[in-house]
């Protein structure tokens, strides 16, 4: 049977580099070690478990720089080791706890096999989770594309040379992870602006995702809406991404996530317990802090304390079913678009790959049930990477698209405010600084200190250009460790640079920089020079 439609499945992987060497124990490292468990080690188990059963899973993934700086980083591989051994010791004692509670065994039995399977794939490939990720690229079984070096928001970038740099910085980060260039480009929060275009061009991507409403705001309206492929007037492809199937997925309020039967994310054992039983899982600190151990399910409203156990069992019967509503909707979604527009559509979905497994814990059964159900019902609807889809589609129609992010209001309110604008003064001037110096150097055969030097202050101007810091600071989340963070980053680039140009390059305290702050291996100061006039 000829499909219906073509859907493009994109996971946005991406987490902001955190790192601390310094400390034995950091709050917000465990940022990337929940995403570890609970997203990046399910999803790879279950590429493996549908390619081992002979179906191609089809899906694109985008992996940030910063995100695959911290799955090679040996610091973090030795903190997230431990991390699963606590975990796997607090579940050896919560077996135990619930002994005579089936209800609740039955879901410590749950993350005792979790962390189990993470500290078994930890063991399998020794850390390093970008090699199984490349097998399944290579063997032909997904996509994998990059984003901008630091997750920058690339629209708020005045500078063209930092726009450069980001671009570059991350075609040349995907190259030496994974042995080959990335087609694809995935925009920062899909937020585009059209001085992206040249920049993504010179540095060889084929294609980029774009927010809805940057069609409907081009020059030329698209004529096939988001079902279609577009071709910016460079030669870049465009995808844009369907609200109705993204909305679905990602929605708390109206999509699946929000089903009672599904787990309560903010319930946790880290506040329920006793305090002296959990306090070896607690950090140095000794606050209450959450441990993933969540026992309760959705429910509906009302007060945590109400909530009900969780029963994985129903769960994951309830995101069957829903796997099986999302097909069925594309399809009549697909059988719709034909009849008013006379195309076979591509329906392109957009995600945060965190959603899956962290935030909507049976994310990855849903996503592993729709693929098998493609599969195994012969279902009219056809799983593509980009790259694929480009291959086959029709000649796309020139379209310019418009300035556009998926944020809020639908353009660049959560990252430019009166909760977050104080650091953009010194971001704005450390950029300047950077500039100017790469110019001033440009041209000198540079080495020891001095490259040095000048190579980890682009990193550092690179890391405080990351969108992550002002969103945390507009939702009130960590919002202080977010604000430390720029300041730390614009001043250590600032400093560096003065350093350098007075010859005088501290290199005890460049050092402790590099071990620091150590993405980005062959990073090229020059990345920030100015493009030469004539």
């Amino acid at each position: 049977m000829r499909p219906k439609a073509s859907v493009i499945f994109l996971l946005h992987a991406h987490l902001p580099y955190v790192s601390h060497p310094e400390h034995p124990d950091f709050l917000e490292e465990n940022w990337f070690f929940e995403g570890v468990v609970e997203t990046y080690v399910p999803l790879i188990s279950m590429l493996d478990r549908l390619v081992a059963d002979g179906i191609r899973p089809g899906l694109t993934i985008s992996i940030s720089p910063t995100l695959g700086a911290m799955l090679e980083n040996d610091q973090l591989e030795r903190k997230l080791r431990v991390y699963v051994g606590s975990r796997l010791e607090l579940a050896e004692k919560e077996l135990a706890r619930a002994a005579d509670d089936p209800a609740l065994l039955k879901i410590a039995q749950l993350y005792a096999g979790l962390y189990g399977q993470a500290e078994a794939m930890i063991h399998k490939y020794s850390g390093d989770l970008i090699t199984p990720l490349k097998r399944l690229q290579h063997s032909g079984h997904i996509e994998i594309i990059t984003t901008s070096a630091t997750h920058a928001v690339l629209p708020t970038l005045s500078h063209p040379e930092a726009l450069r740099a980001q671009i570059a910085a991350a075609a040349e980060d995907y190259l030496d992870r994974f042995n080959t260039k990335a087609s694809g480009f995935w925009l920062p929060e899909c937020a585009y602006d059209p001085r992206v275009l040249s920049y993504l061009k010179l540095a060889g991507f084929k294609y980029i995702f774009t927010e809805s409403h940057s069609l409907g705001a081009s020059e030329a309206a698209a004529k096939n809406g988001v079902y279609a492929s577009y071709r910016a007037p460079n030669g870049i492809n465009v995808f844009a991404r369907d609200a109705d199937s993204s909305k679905e997925v990602w929605s708390a309020k109206f999509g699946y996530p929000g089903h009672p039967a599904y787990r309560e994310f903010y319930r946790d054992l880290g506040y329920d317990a006793d305090y002296d039983y959990i306090r070896p899982y607690l950090g140095q600190d000794g606050a209450r802090r959450p441990l993933g151990f969540k026992y309760h399910r959705i429910t509906g409203g009302g007060d945590l304390s109400a909530k009900k156990y969780y029963d994985p069992d129903e769960a994951r019967a309830v995101a069957e079913s829903h796997a099986a509503d999302f097909l069925e909707r594309r399809m009549r979604q697909a059988d719709e678009i034909h009849s008013s527009r006379g195309i076979r559509p591509v329906i392109t979905g957009c995600y945060d790959a965190e959603l899956f497994g962290h935030w909507w814990f049976e994310g990855p059964a849903f996503l592993e049930s729709m693929i098998r159900k493609i599969r195994q019902e012969r279902l009219p609807i056809q799983l593509v990477t980009p790259g694929e889809y480009l291959n086959s589609c029709p000649e796309p129609a020139t379209l310019n698209p418009g300035i556009s992010s998926w944020g809020e209001n639908g353009y660049f309110d959560p990252w430019i405010n009166d909760s977050n604008d104080r650091i953009y003064p010194a971001v704005l001037s450390v950029t300047d600084m950077m500039i100017e110096t790469a110019n001033h150097f440009a041209n000198q055969d540079l080495t020891g200190l001095t490259l040095r030097a000048l190579n980890q202050a682009a990193r550092e101007v690179l890391l405080a250009q990351s969108s992550d810091w002002p969103f945390l600071m507009y939702i009130g989340s960590h919002s202080r460790y977010a604000s430390e963070r720029v300041d730390e980053h614009s001043s250590n680039a600032a400093r560096l640079l003065t350093e350098v140009l007075e010859k005088r390059v501290d290199e005890k305290a460049l050092s402790e920089l590099e071990k620091k702050n150590s993405l980005f291996q062959r990073m090229d100061f020059r990345l920030f020079a100015s493009v030469s006039r004539f």
